[in-house]
């Protein structure tokens, strides 16, 4: 886990209103930084149905989050909506290992210099301060992109692809495929407002 903040509730509110909820919140990192105080307040002040709540450490690692979802596989199940309290990267995991459920992030992962945490093989998150993942399937359009494309794809691609790199996939074709296997394809018809990279190591 990186440093992260909660996001705010008119952001998460709407994605899971009236949805039965699986809560992951991860405190892998939390000597370094991670708002007990403020998830406790938003999970607290939850009207949905939470039906269960699982405080784990180290979502980031892959094999962890595997045994921790298996531990709690009932409970997922019953769920129609998992909210995973973590940096992007966790919440980055924990999407690739449902595939057939719709996890969302409550976090926005933000930048601390001369600090990173554990090092994720498989996913990295640019700790851009603006996650993107409740609306792009749980995939980093800003970290696996590799012209940081953030409304789609930019056409150049090639049987899945991408047009920079033919060796890696186009995490755009990967983006419309998720969210079309979770009836969730509409999501990329939302206008959002254009990104604020001053918030993000990059600007």
């Amino acid at each position: 886990m990186l440093v992260v903040q909660i996001k705010p509730k008119e952001e998460i509110l709407p994605l899971i209103s009236s949805k039965r909820i699986f809560i992951l919140e991860c405190l892998g990192c939390r000597d370094v930084h991670y708002p007990v105080e403020a998830a406790e307040e938003f999970i607290g002040d939850l009207k949905e149905e939470v039906v269960e709540r699982a405080s784990l450490d180290y979502l980031c690692h892959r094999e962890f989050a595997q045994e921790y979802i298996r531990a709690y596989a009932s409970q997922v199940e019953k769920a129609e909506v998992v909210l995973v309290f973590s940096c992007g990267v966790g919440a980055q995991v924990v999407s690739s290992l449902l595939e057939d459920r719709t996890v969302y992030t409550g976090c926005d992962t933000l930048y601390l210099n001369g600090f990173q945490g554990l090092t994720a093989k498989e996913y990295n998150c640019e700790q851009c301060g603006e996650c993107y993942l409740n609306y792009t399937g749980g995939i980093c359009p800003v970290a696996l992109c590799s012209k940081h494309l953030l409304n789609g794809p930019c056409g150049g691609s090639q049987q899945g692809k991408c047009e920079v790199d033919p060796d890696i996939p186009c995490v755009w074709q990967q983006i419309v495929d998720r969210l079309v296997r979770l009836g969730r394809l509409d999501t990329l018809e939302r206008l959002g407002a254009p990104k604020n990279w001053n918030v993000s190591p990059a600007s």
